[in-house]
């Protein structure tokens, strides 16, 4: 039983007319209302209006908002007039009611709530009504049901009573609501606005997302009923506050709709677009989900105040150029009444080049901003206070289509501010995560001015600048455009600054190895066959490397003849210094970029000079040293005090800096400078150690270059070289292809390639098959192949079968029911498979008798 109710203060008498007796019985409940109604006209066809979410009456009170905008006195008479009624419609919402009566109370306190705050409290003075109310969401009455919601709705708006609505099962009755489906859209409409006051609190919002509810509301967003659109978007802008939310909102799929409600222009989604900019401005702050965003067409733009466009000053007039720079051909036929700069692109009886899509959405972009920056509508000054308020972020930004977001960044960078500069060459940098945005910034003319701003005053700006460039530099195209802008200089002088931060340098030489290496890797990968020291093998890398440094083959030869009038005048001793001492002292991660930046530049007898006379022999081996330090670190029976993310810079960094030794090897002043027995007993161990195995494949390489280049004296000393990059490398690479090729070809060749290492009959070769885990992949050859495949596989594991050790692992592979098949069938191969059965597991023992 609900505790007894307040009664309601006595109606006070006005002079104009006294309030008359009030009616008596249930079925005068419709001139209650009417009498309530009169005495309280605000609550009936008033304009209602919405904030922050909620319907309110024009000049009503709004909940929290201090009372502004209204009579006091007006409302003070409503309030009391009204709320002389409001205790005994609250009685008829009891469950001992007639289900009538109580649709007509309920309605009629709905109606009530709407004069405001004082209202409310009116109603909420009256303990245990909420529950009440909540009860009659699971009417069968549709306006029952409506009113219930619309009320919940209104005294939910008021923090205070939220917690009381929560406490009696408001949020799971109204998550049941909207699972029904009977819903009309008005009962809708009410139940989300309900929710969207409940996710105003932020230790609510995990209720809401922990409900189920979420993907519910998200499909909301595609309903037809603009109300409802906005309630759905109202709720999704305030979980998406709290940054926990944003994988279930992701996961969702509530970004593809956002976007496109933003790109709607109709007048009656203006609070829908408000309400999807400021959601996905909050999703942008993580990484992952900002990448999503602009996969999809929009991007972040910092918003820097309209005074600071107030320096952008428009070119003088000139023959008209494309964003990046690039010039429009001028006519060949001019119009002999000077229309011809007017008429630009309209060619009679000429064929003329058409700017790509590209460059024609570059130069709309740029023609939409700088209009806006002319006439000072580009940004206005109010723009982006409410994201102020409800993130509490100092940085604050906007989101646009990528067209006008690109041209937005490269206008900013132009401009005066340090401050607007470095926060739109950040945004730049973070927009950079796909090829189509890099190469719209090239287009956009980004790539000149962020070079400029590598030499700007302000530190944040050269930063932001170099972050930015670093982005863009992934593209080969944006590399280009760097190389032809001058940016080789520019870099190379800043690796020449002692000064540079460290965190600037790296970015620097990430940049000068990618633009080195575009369109062509100085280096060839090292043939398979090379590990073994084959005549072959050798005859190919002599071969391969002659193409490299002779210019044998065409796409080097262009490139070296390039990069002969470039780089060679402009990367000088000090810039080579400066890279061998990183190379020294860097993390590896940096070692292994510096490493890459000397290789390309180790082609030229200039440079292969420069880095012999700053004692790079002496600068490979500490790396050298440092590979074999941590190789052993990674032995399995050091497994505990594995560093994995430490070795793995490390096998990088060697394997980079291998690939420079094997370069350097090339020019005799630089071999007359190392100690070569010492490399190559490094590069021994380090083979031996349990380094990455794409990182053997270039020691390997390495190894035979500098036995051939030392004259090692004694064929054994050779041989034995041979022997460890077989046992090492070859095979467990090989066993590898078996593993895990998708291609049937490639695993075929593998095992041929076994068969033939094992055919020389040294017994260290089938053990290190056996180590690397080859049983398993040729038994499984063994199911899959035929003809020489099929006999390569035997014969290896005939060889293996002779070691006893390897028998549990014979059968454990299941190789027993497969020969059996084969010798049962008596295929071409029944007499080896039988032999091996023999061998490894006694022929006698299964019933097999030879024939």
């Amino acid at each position: 039983m609900l505790p007894p109710l307040a009664a309601a203060a006595p109606p006070a008498q006005h002079a104009a007319h006294a309030l008359p007796r009030l009616p008596r019985g249930r079925h005068h409940l419709l001139g209650l209302q009417l009498l309530l109604h009169r005495h309280h006209p605000v609550s009936v066809g008033h304009h209602r209006r919405r904030r922050g979410g909620l319907l309110l009456l024009a000049g009503a009170y709004a909940p929290g908002d201090g009372g502004a905008g209204q009579d006091v006195d007006s409302s003070e008479s409503t309030s009391s007039t009204g709320s002389a009624y409001i205790g005994l419609f609250v009685r008829m919402l009891g469950l001992d009611n007639d289900p009538r009566d109580r649709e007509h109370a309920v309605y009629t306190i709905w109606q009530y709530s709407l004069g405001g705050r004082k209202c409310i409290d009116e109603i909420m003075k009256f303990h245990g009504c909420v529950a009440l109310i909540v009860s009659l969401l699971r009417s069968d009455s549709v306006r029952a049901c409506e009113a219930a919601a619309g009320l919940l709705r209104n005294i939910t708006s008021v923090k205070l009573y939220r917690d009381v609505a929560i406490e009696n099962g408001a949020m799971e009755e109204i998550f049941s609501l909207l699972c029904k489906s009977t819903i009309t859209p008005e009962m809708l409409e009410q139940s989300l606005c309900t929710i969207w006051n409940f996710s105003i609190d932020e230790n609510l919002r995990y209720n809401i997302l922990s409900s189920g509810i979420l993907t519910r509301i998200v499909r909301f967003l595609d309903e037809e009923d603009i109300k409802v659109k906005e309630a759905a978007a109202g709720i999704i802008s305030n979980l998406a506050l709290s940054h926990s939310n944003h994988g279930a909102l992701a996961e969702a799929g509530v970004i593809p709709k956002l976007v496109q409600l933003l790109q709607k222009k109709e007048d009656d989604y203006k609070i829908i677009r408000k309400e999807a900019k400021s959601s996905l401005l909050e999703l942008s702050t993580d990484e992952y989900y900002h990448t999503l965003i602009i996969e999809e067409g929009l991007v972040r733009v910092p918003l820097v105040g309209s005074a600071v466009y107030k320096a952008f000053r428009p070119l003088p007039h000139s023959w008209p150029s494309f964003p990046d720079g690039s010039e429009i051909q001028r006519s060949s036929r001019p119009s002999k009444y000077g229309a011809t700069e007017l008429l630009l692109g309209l060619s009679v009886g000429e064929k003329e080049t058409e700017p790509d899509e590209a460059k024609i959405n570059a130069m709309i972009g740029r023609s939409n901003q700088q209009f806006l920056a002319r006439i000072g509508a580009i940004e206005l000054n109010d723009e982006g206070k409410e994201q102020c308020g409800g993130s509490q972020r100092n940085d604050l930004y906007t989101i646009l289509p990528w067209v006008d977001g690109v041209a937005r960044l490269v206008l900013i960078i132009g401009l005066e501010d340090a401050s607007a500069i470095a926060k739109a060459a950040k945004a730049i940098g973070d927009a950079s995560v796909n090829e189509h945005m890099r190469s719209s910034f090239k287009e956009a003319g980004a790539v000149k001015p962020l070079l400029q701003l590598l030499n700007h005053t302000d530190v944040p700006v050269r930063e932001a600048a170099v972050y930015a460039l670093e982005k863009l530099s992934v593209s080969s195209i944006v590399c280009e455009q760097i190389k032809t802008d001058g940016g080789l200089k520019l870099l190379s002088d800043i690796v020449k600054d002692p000064n540079t931060p460290v965190e600037q340098l790296e970015k620097i030489i990430i940049m000068l190895s990618r633009i080195f290496d575009t369109g062509i890797s100085m280096v060839a990968v090292p043939d398979n066959s090379a590990s073994n020291g084959s005549p072959d093998t050798m005859h190919s890398e002599k071969s391969t490397q002659g193409d490299i440094d002779g210019g044998t083959n065409g796409t080097s030869f262009t490139y070296l003849k390039h990069e002969e009038t470039s780089s060679v005048s402009i990367i000088d001793f000090d810039v080579i210094s400066r890279l061998t001492k990183v190379l020294r002292e860097a993390s590896p991660s940096l070692q292994e970029q510096v490493a890459s930046v000397l290789e390309h530049l180790a082609a030229f007898d200039q440079h292969a000079t420069a880095m012999t006379a700053a004692r790079i022999g002496s600068v490979i081996e500490a790396v050298l040293e440092m590979g074999v330090i941590h190789g052993t670190m990674g032995d399995p029976e050091n497994f505990d005090e594995l560093p994995t993310v430490v070795i793995e810079q490390v096998s990088r960094a060697v394997s980079a800096t291998v690939r420079l030794l094997t370069k350097l090897l090339d020019f005799d002043i630089f071999i007359r400078s190392i100690n070569t027995e010492k490399c190559i007993a490094l590069l021994r161990q380090m083979l031996k150690s349990s380094i990455p195995l794409q990182s053997k494949d270039w020691l390997a390489a390495c190894l035979i270059k500098l036995q051939s280049t030392a004259g090692l004296s004694g064929h054994e000393s050779v041989s034995s070289i041979d022997m460890e990059i077989t046992i090492y490398e070859t095979i467990p690479r090989l066993v590898d292809q078996m593993m895990t090729s998708f291609s049937f070809e490639n695993k075929r060749n593998a095992v041929i390639e076994l068969n033939m290492i094992i055919s020389g009959g040294v017994m260290e070769y089938t053990r290190a098959i056996a180590t690397a885990g080859g049983i398993f992949p040729l038994v499984k050859m063994i199911e899959e192949g035929d003809g020489d495949a099929l006999e390569a596989s035997l014969a290896v594991l005939y060889n293996l079968s002779m070691d006893p050790e390897n028998h549990p692992a014979i059968i454990a592979a299941g190789a027993v029911p497969l020969l059996k098949r084969i010798v049962v069938a008596e295929s071409s191969h029944w007499n080896r498979a039988l032999q091996l059965l023999r061998t490894s597991i006694g022929g006698a023992f299964y019933g097999i008798r030879s024939s």
